[in-house]
């Protein structure tokens, strides 16, 4: 039986022949994202709602794609890491955890940007309690927490990056009595 579903991805109208796999059941918004529509910024860590990797935006508000079925999201504004950057410019956050080097392995790291919008399109100007209460449930086997922190006060203004304290001249010229 085909249930076909609308729903607004990243910006753009997106409209799914069936809703359900093979044997009928509800798909989960994580297995279309990555499998049917390629999206993989999204990743599957526990598949269980427990560690964040998942996270995208519903509406503005962190959901965990691994955990919300495509029968639900009629009609849905779905955001992932992919549609947060703007014609290529990349969104403040991903170019302050780049600033910051707030990832590591890198897998986690989707779900703490997009976990992190939501928390500045509620609140402009977080404080270090609001991000680490909002990031509380997004894991990082990597312990790159403090460095997460500082990304997303550095995206929301607050913080001081890399680059403002990087010399814009020329490197100096090679110095042959070095070492």
């Amino acid at each position: 039986m085909n249930t076909s579903l609308q729903f607004t991805l990243n910006g753009v109208g997106i409209k799914l022949a069936n809703a359900k796999d093979q044997d009928g059941h509800d798909r989960t918004l994580l297995d279309v994202l990555r499998n049917e529509l390629g999206l993989k910024a999204t990743r599957l860590g526990c598949g269980q709602g427990q560690c964040g990797a998942c996270t995208v935006l519903q509406d503005s508000k962190a959901i965990l794609a691994c955990e919300v079925w495509m029968s639900d999201l009629t009609g849905a504004n779905i955001t992932t890491l992919e549609g947060l950057n703007h014609h290529g410019v990349p969104h403040a956050l991903q170019a302050a955890f780049i600033d910051q080097q707030a990832a590591q392995c890198g897998f986690c790291t989707s779900g703490l940007i997009m976990r992190s919008a939501a928390l500045l399109q509620q609140h402009e100007k977080p404080t270090r309690a609001q991000i680490e209460d909002a990031l509380k449930d997004n894991l990082c086997r990597c312990g790159v927490h403090e460095r997460v922190i500082q990304a997303v006060l550095l995206a929301s203004g607050q913080g001081s990056g890399l680059s403002k304290h990087l010399s814009t001249s020329a490197p100096p010229a090679p110095n042959n009595n070095s070492f």
